[in-house]
């Protein structure tokens, strides 16, 4: 058996494991990631020094548990994106990782995009749609913002830096010395021309009005190519041989499609993680520019994913638990008390008693663009219980998602959905994957080993990359769980209360925006 060394690094944790060529996941561990915000000027960061010192014990760890060092032939990466590392000619960073939720580059993303259209400038935002797809954020939360933050405002981090990288390619390049990224992982910089993705190079019109350096843009590759042979001196560090080889990085939608087997057209996957998004394959590019639903470079030539995003899921399921009903003991580990919170949800009825909870924690991306919405409950009284503030954050997950759904739907006019494939770590929720069956009034068909899809997708790109997994094996190596049917009585009381939902943004839209202008 020959293995990958798949490393996931997401927001909020990072893992490694050990992917089999049958599809198994031999061995895997996990660390928290901390991330440093500052709301008053917009600022969310990570160290990636710490990324790498965690990827060193963590791999280390595993091998010292399962030593088959000379089965392992591959290293695939995966994780968030949108985020900007800035790193030295030698991949050590220059400064903190900027991350997708860092908005301290808005005033220069409206230099490039800004407008009275929607907030765009109708002529720029087009000429980026037209060849990318999509468009720069105007909130400067995405790598063009960031870009143009540290070249004009951290100077010392500016001068010092040789590439502006997304984490997945950083962490590639620490393994093999070499600046490399794939029009997947550069999707959020929206600087490639891609309606024609075998053109390996920025869009010179693009860089051109971002304003951002062309010469610290790393070189494109494709998607599973092969970068290079680990660096020796990491390979010793790790307990590698020195000939395992490294394959490009790409984003957790990627390896999501790949650990789901959602790789074909007609096939669709939602993932519930601490963020949320559902998608699947086309063949052309595409772009709806009112719900901020775009086609990205897809895993397989000449393919395209749709990409779309909820800023918080999972995520408000951990504000809940830090801010608002926390354990009563703090040594409780964050997985029993998941268990805990699902509990107290099972103890209210359907419907939370007429609650609502609108789970825009940290603004909206799809199906509105809007960094300055506010998340609320809607319909609190004297008689509202805790129960029914759990259970209503659990339904106004699934109440959001079935918000994008539809013009999900549309946007992918022709494929009838008729089942979803779902993975993360809100997915071993059975109660929340219930509840997103009777919202989307599909069957959910959740992935083995939920929370480590992502992982596994990982490894199988590092697989196929050295040849040793085909696309037509996806099939026999991803199993299905569990399988939820919309129930009757669930399916009702999300029919009653999701044109509520949906009223609540156009009725609330004004007082965020308010809200944040305080």
């Amino acid at each position: 058996m020959r293995y990958c060394l798949a490393i996931d690094l997401g927001t909020g944790a990072l893992k490694v494991g050990l992917v089999g060529e049958d599809g198994s996941l031999l061995a895997h561990l996990s660390s928290p990631i901390e991330s440093h915000y500052r709301s008053d000027i917009k600022e969310a960061t990570q160290d990636p020094n710490i990324w790498w010192l965690k990827i060193i014990d963590l791999t280390k760890a595993i091998l010292e548990a399962n030593p088959i060092s000379r089965q392992i032939v591959a290293v695939g990466v995966t994780g968030q994106w949108a985020s900007t590392v800035p790193v030295d000619e030698d991949a050590r960073p220059t400064g903190d990782c900027l991350l997708w939720l860092d908005e301290r580059g808005e005033r220069f993303s409206k230099e490039v995009v800004g407008g009275r259209v929607m907030g765009y400038n109708a002529s720029a935002a087009l000429r980026f749609i037209r060849k990318s797809g999509g468009a720069p954020s105007r909130f400067g939360a995405d790598p063009i913002g960031h870009i143009r933050f540290i070249e004009d405002q951290q100077l010392e981090v500016a001068k010092r830096s040789r590439w502006y990288l997304e984490p997945v390619d950083y962490i590639t390049m620490r393994l093999t010395g070499v600046a490399s990224a794939t029009h997947a992982s550069m999707t959020a910089s929206w600087l490639t021309d891609n309606r024609y993705l075998d053109r390996m190079a920025y869009d010179n019109e693009l860089v051109g009005i971002a304003k951002v350096p062309a010469s610290k843009l790393p070189p494109l590759r494709r998607v599973g190519e092969v970068i290079s042979t680990i660096l020796p001196k990491v390979a010793f560090e790790l307990g590698l041989s020195p000939d395992v080889q490294v394959v490009t990085g790409v984003p957790d939608l990627h390896s999501g499609a790949l650990g789901s087997d959602t790789v074909e057209e007609g096939s669709v996957h939602l993932c519930l993680s601490t963020t949320s998004w559902i998608s699947t394959v086309r063949r052309t590019k595409k772009t709806d520019i009112l719900h901020s639903i775009a086609t990205v470079p897809g895993v397989f030539e000449g393919e395209y994913l749709v990409a779309n995003n909820h800023e918080t899921a999972g995520e408000c399921l951990d504000w809940l638990s830090t801010n608002v009903i926390p354990p009563t003991n703090p040594s409780t580990d964050s997985a029993t008390w998941f268990e805990e919170l699902n509990r107290m949800a099972l103890g209210a009825a359907p419907g939370s008693g007429g609650l609502i909870f609108t789970p825009w924690l940290a603004g909206e991306r799809s199906p509105v663009d809007d960094k300055t919405l506010r998340s609320s409950w809607i319909g609190l009284t004297l008689s509202t219980r805790r129960e029914e503030m759990v259970r209503s954050l659990f339904e106004g997950v699934a109440l959001s998602n079935r918000w994008l759904f539809d013009p999900f739907r549309k946007f992918v006019v022709g494929t009838k959905v008729e089942k979803v494939a779902m993975f993360g770590g809100g997915a071993t929720s059975a109660l929340w994957c219930a509840l997103h069956a009777a919202a989307l009034e599909v069957s959910v068909e959740v992935i083995s080993d939920p929370t480590f899809v992502n992982l596994k997708g990982a490894g199988y790109l590092g697989l196929i990359g050295v040849g040793l997994v085909n696309r037509s094996d996806l099939h026999n190596l991803v199993e299905v769980g569990s399988v939820y049917e919309p129930d009757s009585i669930l399916v009702d009381v999300a029919r009653r209360s999701y044109p509520i939902f949906a009223k609540s943004y156009p009725a609330t839209r004004r007082i965020s925006k308010a809200l944040a202008a305080l």
